[in-house]
């Protein structure tokens, strides 16, 4: 197009220039050549004018007028010929005229999103002694560079691989200096980490210690070649995958069957593994299959050294398989096949303890070590079935065991109860004889009490009769106390019986005559009753000779 229009103003000019003999005076054949002076140098001008359209930039190559590039550049800095560094943006740039200057369009370069561009440089510093890749640098700075080629050329840019990438986005790249090719972002999903390792900088010089107390391992810091330090968590990330080998661990808890049987089964946030199964051989010449299942994870914080010391995951596999598969087999070597069934739970102990002494020192923490079946019926039928045998005569003889002390217990315990019996009806009789003895003392005690009190009362009567009888005679006082009995008792004194002067021959009376017979009505009572008081006051009354 430039040259169209350059072609286009030549010859339109040579066209005023004919002008010239057809006139005649001096003044319009100089206007003639002015105005043919006048289209070349709008030509001219016109045809340096280039366009470039929005989403494009220009590549320009200079033809002419400059010097050659020298020490193997291919992109120019300082108006050499040949590419040049600086590269147009969309819109109209003037002075780039034809044949000097060649201006090749190209589309912006896009990077998409979960996309990363991977740089290479076609010029620039070598790289250094033994390094593969660019280093890395700030991420502003690396932009500029990539927009500037001229700054990327003159501020110490590498030629070759370049460590940092771009991320989503459009970018004015000179596309004869940069390479570039889009890659996929490195996702790391959730329950995992990344492991970089850094092909480029200078190897770590520091040695670091395993938590498990194994070889020290050199992990790398940011800008040191090696596996890095500090792994990466969950999320999408602009990693140049040239760069750096990354590797994805799981920090799920994992499970490792090795087993006959095939199954999948555990919770969502465990990974299931399955291997072939252990065969153990025992000191006593058993040889038989052994299930068992590890289960095992890995920090976060641990991964690099996961990564150092076995690679990645199917390093790890390995690793555990073979280890796993020794320490069973070595622990089998000392125990009797019988010992070996019946003592599953001490097998356990001792492999887990034995499994994280070994595991621990590459970064991987063992917590848990199940045995499931031990043998079949082909490799132990017989001596489980010896086994069954004696267990079951030990069970019996346990029962029957159980059985007589159980009988000696009942027989025990109808002694005691007959014994608790006559202990209770013992205290039964002790209690009888108690309590007679007390009622017996009750018995004294209250006779003792009446007989007191008849003492004391006969005594106040014989002194009240005493008193009495000072006063008015012996003779009259057993008088009255005669005729209290008489009142007290209501004895009938008056005469019930007529009494004749036969006396007691049995005649009948004479008429008219009574005699009072007290005490009974008899002569035999009334001759008593009167020989008893003349008793008592003889008794009482004292002698002529005293009064």
């Amino acid at each position: 197009m430039s040259a169209l229009v350059l072609i286009v103003g030549l010859a339109l000019a040579l066209g005023i220039l004919t002008l010239l003999t057809k006139v005649k005076s001096t003044t319009l054949m100089a206007a003639v050549i002015l105005a043919a002076g006048l289209v070349v140098l709008l030509s001219f001008a016109l045809a340096s004018v280039r366009f470039v359209g929005a989403g494009e930039i220009g590549i320009v190559k200079k033809n002419a007028l400059g010097p050659k590039l020298t020490d193997g550049r291919i992109v120019a800095t300082g108006g050499e010929m040949g590419i040049q560094a600086e590269v147009l943006p969309p819109g109209w740039h003037l002075w780039y005229w034809p044949v000097i200057y060649d201006i090749e369009k190209r589309p912006l370069i896009e990077i998409r999103q979960d996309q990363v561009g991977l740089i290479e440089a076609r010029d620039g510093e070598p790289l250094a002694r033994g390094q593969l890749f660019a280093p890395e640098v700030a991420e502003d700075e690396f932009k500029r560079m990539i927009d500037n080629a001229e700054h990327f050329l003159t501020s110490g840019g590498r030629k070759g691989p370049q460590s940092n990438v771009l991320k989503p986005g459009k970018y004015r790249i000179n596309t004869e200096l940069f390479n570039w090719e889009p890659v996929s972002a490195t996702d790391v999903p959730n329950a995992s980490v990344a492991v970089l390792k850094a092909n480029f900088g200078d190897p770590p010089s520091v040695e670091r210690e395993v938590p498990g107390g194994g070889e020290p391992v050199m992990l790398a810091d940011e800008g040191q070649r090696g596996v890095r330090v500090q792994p990466l968590p969950p999320g999408k990330y602009p990693i140049n995958t040239k760069a750096f080998d990354v590797t994805i661990i799981s920090t799920k808890e994992t499970i490792v069957r090795f087993t006959k049987a095939r199954g999948n089964g555990g919770a969502p946030d465990q990974v299931i593994e399955e291997e072939r199964e252990i065969t153990v051989r025992t000191s006593d010449g058993f040889t038989f299959p052994v299930d068992v299942r590890i289960e095992y994870r890995i920090e976060e914080s641990n991964a690099p050294i996961v990564v150092a010391k076995l690679r990645n995951e199917e390093g790890l596999r390995s690793k555990l398989n073979s280890t796993v598969r020794a320490i069973f087999r070595n622990n089998a070597e000392s125990v009797k096949a019988l010992d070996y069934v019946n003592q599953r739970s001490l097998q356990e102990s001792q492999s887990l303890q034995m499994l994280r002494d070994e595991m621990s020192q590459v970064g991987v923490l063992i917590t848990g070590v199940r045995i499931g079946d031990v043998g079949d019926e082909e490799t132990l039928g017989e001596l489980l079935k010896t086994q069954r045998d004696r267990e079951i005569a030990v069970q019996e003889q346990i029962t029957f065991q159980e059985q007589q002390k159980a009988a000696e217990q009942k027989k025990e315990l109808t002694r005691t109860q007959q014994e608790a019996e006559e202990e209770m009806r013992l205290a039964t009789a002790t209690y009888a004889v108690q309590i007679a003895e007390q009622e017996q003392q009750r018995r004294i005690i209250q006779a003792k009490a009446e007989a007191e009190a008849i003492t004391i009362e006969a005594q106040a009567q014989a002194d009240a009769y005493k008193m009495i009888a000072q006063q008015i005679g012996s003779g009259n006082a057993a008088l009255i106390e005669l005729l209290k009995i008489v009142g007290e008792r209501g004895i009938q004194i008056t005469p019930r019986v007529m009494v004749n002067t036969g006396g007691s021959n049995g005649s009948e009376p004479r008429p008219g005559v009574t005699t009072g017979a007290a005490l009974g009505g008899s002569p035999e009572t009334v001759a008593l009753i009167g020989t008893m008081l003349d008793a008592m006051v003889s008794r009482d009354e004292p002698a002529e000779s005293d009064r």
